[in-house]
């Protein structure tokens, strides 16, 4: 069984504008399911597409199996299949040997900032940047799946 640990958190951007970074990359990412019991997600990128399921959330873990697939095929499925979508720019830092995704959301959800962290275990320590603030893991408004059906502009 593949499984996620993730935590969210936003930020403060006046800290994060001031954060060297590497360039970002941009996601064209569309959902062919949105149920609370599962996401199937079509994500693209500059080069690549991803297939991805995504099990409902216990905690801040849930059952998760991506698939690379063909940019091609990936932009196909998201054309004529993707039922919602939303664009964002990811950026990847470490920080204290662990790497956190920031992503920018552009479009209706622009404004919003959100940094991810994978973990080995749900109670696993970590440090958080000067740039992380408030935890938002497990508040359903932060999925992706949601932003793209309740944007942030509308909130």
């Amino acid at each position: 069984m593949a499984k996620e640990i993730e935590r969210k958190f936003l930020l403060d951007l006046a800290q994060w504008q001031q954060v060297e970074k590497p360039a970002g990359e941009h996601f064209r990412q569309g959902y062919l399911v949105t149920d609370p019991q599962k996401t199937i997600r079509v994500r693209l990128t500059d080069t690549t597409g991803y297939l991805t399921i995504k099990g409902i959330a216990t905690g801040a873990t849930r059952l998760e199996y991506e698939y690379e697939i063909p940019a091609e095929e990936a932009r196909e499925l998201l054309d004529h299949f993707a039922i919602a979508e939303l664009s964002k720019i990811r950026y990847k830092i470490i920080h204290q040997h662990k790497v956190w995704e920031v992503d920018e959301f552009l479009g209706a959800n622009a404004g919003l900032y959100v940094a991810e962290i994978e973990l080995q275990s749900e109670d696993e320590a970590f440090e958080r940047p000067k740039w992380v603030t408030q935890e938002v893991t497990g508040e359903k408004k932060y999925y992706n799946s949601n932003l793209t059906t309740h944007p942030y502009k509308n909130w």
